[in-house]
């Protein structure tokens, strides 16, 4: 248990209250179960930490173990609580449980045989912790963790504390709310070019920031070849073609998948390419959009497919279109905001089944929404915006 315990204090020591992801308000701290899904990179480990170094009123307590430390080469996650519990241990996290081959089971019979210890844990996005061998659906509390918003890029590169806005705010009084936002930061559109490059993820600032696309890379890697590989007990083989149709998808988003197609160019099944799919959707890796629509043909193959990010494409593609990049970062931010986004019949997308939005550059027109009602238009390069033309970058301040 000593080892723990200093490879515990040996992280726990660079980390610092200066810098909250948006998600470690929001927690139910109090529940005695509470996952963290995510895509690599995006904070789940600092954002345990920060609960144990600062969020704890006895940290002491509380015992940090990541699920691949040689600790669990000859101890299970059952016997650390155990003996966690039998020193007066009253909470544990796990990291990138996942990598633990039993976690579920153990999971249950920690939550069961522990009723006041506290679990919290991290696992990869491509984790459906619902569906794992035990039932731990009535125990524990799910959470996804995304890339960070613009407003957080901001908050953390710049030292501010910037509120979010709602939907409904933008809509209402665009040229306003872009305002008092410019008040405290009054170049919004240079900040935001370089956000869509490379501001998804926190490590954007810090000694690599130099090194930002290179370590994105690294990331997308390790999502293929080690989580998903181990989650969907992936060979080597697998992996290879899922970074290829990564590839293809990059150098033609947004884009409508023949199945068939891409089935025969990589030399598998067309069941096996939707799988892929649906898998790195599940990964954080790619946005699916489709027509609005109900039942089981929700459950069929996606109209229309984004890369997760525009970080992605950078690191993916020279000199990424532009439409592209904008579509990209209006579904992305509208997304993790927790708003329902589909392809509109007119225009580029509906949202919340009920807004409908034309995304495009400064001299964007309402050609393509003339005559309904609440149809937008989305212009990048722009500050304020005007009654139904907004600024492209306000969608960043939603979450």
């Amino acid at each position: 248990m000593e080892t723990l315990i200093e490879f515990q204090q040996s992280l726990i020591q660079d980390i610092h209250p200066d810098f909250y992801r948006f998600l470690y308000h929001q927690l139910p701290w109090d529940n005695r179960m509470v996952a963290i899904r995510g895509l690599r990179g995006a904070g789940k480990t600092t954002l345990l930490l920060q609960h144990m170094k600062f969020g704890q009123p006895e940290s002491k307590r509380s015992l940090y173990v990541t699920a691949d430390h040689p600790w669990l080469y000859t101890h299970t996650l059952l016997d650390t609580a155990t003996i966690w519990v039998q020193n007066g241990g009253t909470a544990l996290y796990i990291d990138e449980v996942h990598k633990y081959p039993n976690w579920s089971r153990e999971l249950k019979n920690i939550y069961d045989g522990f009723p006041k210890l506290s679990v919290y844990f991290t696992a990869s996005s491509a984790l459906d912790i619902y569906r794992g061998e035990s039932d731990l659906s009535r125990r524990v509390l799910t959470f996804t963790l995304p890339g960070m918003s613009f407003r957080e890029y901001l908050n953390l590169t710049q030292g501010k504390t910037l509120p979010t806005v709602s939907l409904e705010q933008i809509l209402e009084d665009p040229a306003q709310t872009a305002s008092a936002i410019k008040a405290q930061i009054e170049t919004p559109l240079p900040l935001f070019r370089e956000y869509l490059t490379k501001g998804y993820l926190p490590f954007t600032h810090g000694q690599s920031r130099g090194h930002y696309l290179t370590r994105l890379l690294q990331v997308i890697d390790a999502s293929i070849s080690t989580d998903l590989a181990f989650i969907q007990d992936y060979s080597s083989t697998h992996a290879v073609k899922i970074k290829r149709l990564m590839g293809v998808i990059a150098e033609s988003a947004p884009f409508e998948p023949n199945i068939s197609a891409l089935a025969q160019k990589l030399q598998l099944g067309r069941d096996t390419v939707n799988n892929f799919l649906h898998h790195l959707e599940r990964a954080c890796l790619l946005n699916f959009v489709n027509k609005p629509t109900q039942g089981v043909a929700a459950l069929q193959k996606p109209d229309k497919i984004y890369l997760e990010n525009t970080n992605l494409s950078f690191a993916l593609r020279e000199n990424p279109d532009p439409g592209t990049i904008r579509e990209t970062v209006f579904l992305n931010q509208l997304r993790n905001a927790g708003q329902r986004v589909s392809l509109a019949e007119k225009g580029d997308f509906l949202v919340a089944d009920t807004y409908t939005f034309e995304v495009g550059g400064r001299n964007k027109s309402r050609k393509q929404i003339e005559g309904l009602d609440q149809a937008y238009v989305v212009a990048d390069d722009i500050e304020l915006g005007f009654g139904k033309k907004l600024p492209l970058w306000l969608f960043g301040f939603l979450y």
